[in-house]
């Protein structure tokens, strides 16, 4: 009985610190290799900078090869009127010459469309000046840096939830170990009460109380065995492992977390990612204004066109042609549009800068909440270990009497299951101060992804 009693100290001091469990940080690592949500986030990235290259692509020539090939019948025809401009002179020369040197001729018709025709052109365009290229490119960058911090915030959160989840485990592990302890204290209670009847130091009844509180024991002992399965799997879901897979635990006492609310709030304020990332969108929204606003600005390009026209095939010097143009492109009037579209904008960022300010809001209580939550959880650790410490020693000295038949079973079965309400609840009083251990260094972005 003294060894079981050991053990039931043992569940008070069991704890984990993040920053010194190598074995959470090593799970946290393969979950960041692993976790298909942060793949998904990552692929988000990954297409954003794609983007950006494509946006940087557009400063560069436009080079195209174009080939047509055209067989025309029929359309349009031009009338040349020849014989009407020279046969009058003719007539005049024949005249004057006594002769027939100078034949009338009919006037002429001539196809719009040859009936063969081919062209084979190189083209280059060469952007000189395009406000919708630099400010698209801008938006692209900014775009880039909001996916990257999503992703870092994803990040956050998947560390938060497997410090969470591995805490969870470990609650669930030790109320099986503290089941199983009380299952075994309740059996030899059960022995003691058969062998004090067996005596006539106690009546029947006591044997049949202390199997009854065989069978509560077995029924939690289910329970907690079920709690532990469920908790076990979903650790090693969010490490994207096989979900059976044994879990390695670490002990170490909680400590109380030494920095000040106001120290708390300002890290938060400085480092949480909601904040950078609205900061971000409304640096995107500014680019987006000027991307319409610059619509009013002429665009300016050179175009270059090398190659070969005629009615066959051939590449030589009497078929080439180059072209060389300077164009400039400008909308004068748009109905408007353009005008609403920058005014959209405005007031967009108008509802940025609100949401930043509510955000800041929002983070601060949220800091405050965790911050509180946390110094309770510690002053709920402390108490559940004054409270077992006291409950172990109650029992050990019932239960030494009832083994000497000097005290009533009731009082026995009292005695053991304020020990084990009393190690149960400091068992999730570990747990709940860990929880809130993670979300505390959440909410002020004290997680950090250096590590990682």
């Amino acid at each position: 009985m003294r060894f079981l009693s050991i053990i039931l100290v043992c569940f008070i001091s069991t704890g984990i610190i993040a920053a010194q469990n190598p074995i959470l940080e090593a799970y946290i690592g393969e979950g960041l290799q692993a976790n298909h949500g942060l793949k998904q986030k990552q692929l988000d990235y990954a297409s954003n900078l794609s983007a950006l290259k494509g946006a940087r692509g557009l400063f560069f020539p436009d080079v195209s090869l174009n080939a047509r090939y055209t067989v025309a019948r029929g359309g349009r025809t031009i009338e040349f009127p020849v014989g009407d401009m020279l046969n009058p002179v003719y007539s005049t020369l024949n005249y004057l010459t006594a002769s027939d040197m100078f034949p009338q001729i009919e006037n002429q018709e001539f196809s719009f469309f040859r009936p063969r025709e081919h062209e084979t052109k190189v083209s280059l365009v060469q952007p000189i000046f395009n406000s919708d290229i630099i400010h698209n490119y801008q938006i692209q960058k900014q775009y880039v840096e909001i996916s990257k911090i999503d992703l870092d915030r994803y990040k956050r959160e998947l560390i938060k939830e497997i410090t969470k989840a591995y805490y969870g485990y470990q609650k669930a592990f030790n109320l099986v170990r503290l089941a199983d302890t009380t299952y075994y204290l309740v059996k030899e209670n059960l022995r003691v009460s058969q062998r004090l009847f067996d005596n006539d130091r106690v009546t029947i009844d006591a044997v049949y109380r202390s199997d009854s509180e065989l069978s509560k024991v077995e029924v939690q002992r289910a329970q907690a065995s079920n709690m532990l399965e469920t908790s076990k799997a979903y650790f090693n879901f969010l490490l994207n492992r096989s979900l059976d897979s044994p879990i390695e635990l670490m002990v170490e006492p909680p400590v109380p977390v030494h920095v000040s609310l106001e120290e708390a709030s300002m890290m938060a304020l400085q480092k949480r990612d909601e904040l950078q990332q609205i900061d971000q969108y409304r640096q995107l929204n500014r680019h987006v204004t000027d991307l319409h606003r610059g619509k009013n600005i002429p665009g300016v390009f050179g175009v270059v066109n090398y190659g070969f026209q005629g009615e066959e095939y051939s590449f030589t010097g009497e078929d080439d042609f180059m072209l060389a143009s300077l164009v400039m492109r400008w909308n004068l009037f748009q109905g408007s549009a353009n005008h609403q579209k920058v005014q959209q904008s405005r007031i967009k960022g108008e509802k940025l800068k609100e949401l930043y300010a509510e955000t800041q809001q929002q983070i601060r209580l949220e800091v405050i909440s965790h911050y509180y939550a946390l110094q309770a959880a510690y002053e709920s650790v402390q108490s559940a270990r004054k409270q077992t410490r006291s409950a172990l020693r109650a029992y050990e000295l019932i239960n030494r009497k009832y083994s000497e038949g000097q005290s009533p079973l009731l009082e026995l079965i009292d005695a053991r299951t304020s020990l084990t309400g009393a190690v149960a609840n400091s068992i999730i009083a570990q747990s709940e101060y860990f929880s809130q251990l993670a979300d505390f260094e959440y909410a002020m972005g004290a997680n950090s992804l250096e590590n990682y």
